[in-house]
């Protein structure tokens, strides 16, 4: 080999280390400025007309990485509200995530229970957090008698960019799904076929939002528990890890939190080593109580402590022995465990017909 060929290769191997450095720099960069820019603050905050009344709730439990963490979701449907104007919560859900045991679970609070809002009475659990999001976990916490460390906040074009971002997901919908409304000026209505399809962030929207039938809001949660868990799975993909700047891009403008950047790398590191075990509706049928409050129809717990120590067992429950029968086996129905029911095909985790509570 000449001494000319060697300098070549070194030169060669040398520009392809330095444009690999460069790419990861720009890359980590990107990454990090996209997670700074998901926790709001000042004007940029969402909740800003509302945080003296929020600053009253008491701060949420630190975090300190080995204990289990519980983060809220709420999603709402801003349509019609003013700037700084907070709606109630369209949905709310838990995840539950043990960092030492490597476990996820996923909790969906029907909206319409009737519970205690820590300084202002007690009312439907979707009205929290038009008092600010420390009220609204405080709020999820005391009803489930868990600690909430974390929120994140988002509305209907947060989930649509979402989903879009991470490309959509293939989807199984269990039935034929229609609603039209005149009074959104037919934006967001609902048209989906029965069948295996690829949702993009519209149809994905819909899905979630479908609650107009025999069991409304009870078979609503499932579905949103189901679709949040195949866009979590993509989300653990090569491709969308390699797009994560970008996906942060595009979802930032919607989202509020209270994580810092470090919680969100740690909460990243755990829950990407971590399989999601089980996924719930809060409270269970079984606890459930049709109520009217004020001239409102609410659902109202059996007995709160039982609801706890329901959670309790969730979120303790020991690992099934390994199955030595045939191929065969089916997952029991009721509680969906083992990630449940994946493909979305229409499992509700009742099998009772009360209807679900209007807003």
């Amino acid at each position: 080999m000449t001494r000319r060929t060697k300098k070549t290769i070194i030169w060669t191997v040398s520009i392809i280390l330095a444009g690999i450095l460069g790419y990861g720099t720009y890359y980590v960069s990107s990454i990090y400025n996209g997670l700074q820019g998901l926790q709001k603050k000042g004007e940029a905050s969402p909740f800003r007309e509302i945080e003296k009344v929020d600053a009253k709730a008491p701060e949420p439990p630190k975090w300190e990485g080995t204990e289990p963490v519980n983060i809220l979701l709420m999603g709402v449907d801003a349509r019609g509200f003013e700037e700084g104007e907070i709606p109630r919560s369209d949905s709310m859900l838990v995840a539950s995530i043990d960092p030492v045991k490597k476990k996820m679970y996923l909790f969906s609070i029907l909206r319409d229970t009737y519970t205690e809002i820590p300084g202002h009475g007690s009312n439907r659990i979707n009205t929290a957090v038009t008092h600010g999001p420390k009220t609204a976990m405080k709020a999820v916490g005391d009803l489930l008698g868990i600690p909430i460390q974390y929120y994140v906040y988002t509305d209907f074009q947060g989930f649509i960019k979402l989903v879009d971002s991470v490309g959509g997901v293939d989807f199984y919908v269990e039935k034929d799904m229609k609603y039209s409304s005149k009074a959104d000026k037919n934006e967001y209505d609902i048209d989906l076929k029965q069948g295996m399809q690829h949702l993009d962030g519209n149809k994905a929207l819909q899905y979630v939002r479908f609650r107009y039938d025999k069991m409304g809001d009870f078979t609503r949660t499932e579905r949103q528990r189901e679709l949040l868990k195949a866009v979590a799975k993509k989300m653990q993909t090569t491709t969308s890890i390699m797009k994560l700047p970008d996906i942060l891009n595009a979802v930032s403008p919607y989202i509020d939190t209270n994580m810092d950047v470090n919680d969100m790398w740690k909460l990243a590191n755990v829950g990407y080593q971590s399989k999601m075990k089980g996924s719930e509706q809060v409270p269970p049928m079984k606890l459930l109580v049709e109520a009217n409050i004020g001239g409102a129809a609410v659902l109202t717990v059996r007995d709160p402590q039982t609801l706890k120590d329901y959670i309790q067992e969730v979120l303790n429950a020991p690992e099934p022995e390994p199955k030595t029968g045939g191929s065969g086996d089916k997952k029991a129905g009721g509680s969906e465990t083992e990630t449940g029911n994946s493909s979305g095909k229409g499992k509700t985790s009742s099998g009772s017909s009360s209807p679900s509570q209007e807003n």
